[in-house]
């Protein structure tokens, strides 16, 4: 499930700014969702499934290696901002430069991404495939990676365009290994990216 609310109305008719949302989205005491700023509205998603943390994790422990110099990978909750598109975005693992870090603000700059991966819900999915392949393209992150948790595959974007995103991307199969570009330039196994057998029959993942 995912809850969206109506973009909030300054004096009653007036929408708020970016900063505005930003501001509200501050104030919000939502325990255990995940909050974004995404066309003008504020979506709370649910916290991730049990086995979406060894999926996030194997990602950290296969990419870290190939990091580039002075970069952290990490599935921490930290929230990025792309003042030009008025989004702010929590990716599910996240890599930039240490120094991206060192701030006391919540809001780090999407611009210092060096790679993100987004893992769907059947609610987020939609997002995760189109609004933020274009957000993260024109930013100009180099890598991103969605698993489709639905149809247990996997995508890697790369080669960032101002104005499509993305000019380059691959799909695999979970289970199959997914190249992954420069800055990294390595394989990312998926073979344990698949929802555990004891879930299976149950209702699609969320």
């Amino acid at each position: 499930m995912t809850l969206m609310t109506v973009r909030p109305m300054a004096s009653g008719s007036e929408p708020f700014s970016f900063e505005e949302l930003l501001d509200f989205l501050d104030e919000l005491d939502m325990p255990g969702f995940r909050a974004e700023v995404i066309r003008g509205s504020i979506v709370l998603s649910p916290w991730s499934k049990g086995y979406y943390t060894e999926v996030m994790e194997s990602i950290c422990d296969q990419l870290r290696p190939h990091l580039p110099d002075a970069h952290r990978i990490t599935f921490a909750p930290n929230l990025y901002v792309f003042p030009g598109d008025e989004r702010a975005y929590g990716p599910d693992v996240h890599a930039a430069p240490r120094q991206a870090f060192r701030t006391t603000s919540n809001r780090l700059d999407g611009e210092a991404l060096s790679f993100v991966a987004e893992l769907t819900s059947a609610s987020t999915r939609d997002d995760g495939l189109t609004d933020k392949v274009l957000v993260y393209g024109r930013a100009g992150v180099p890598v991103y990676l969605v698993l489709d948790m639905q149809e247990e595959q996997a995508t890697v974007f790369w080669t960032p365009s101002p104005t499509k995103g993305y000019e380059s991307h691959c799909t695999r199969p979970f289970g199959e290994k997914l190249p992954i570009p420069a800055p990294f330039d390595c394989t990312l196994d998926t073979g344990g990216f698949r929802a555990p057998a004891a879930d299976l029959g149950e209702e699609t993942p969320s």
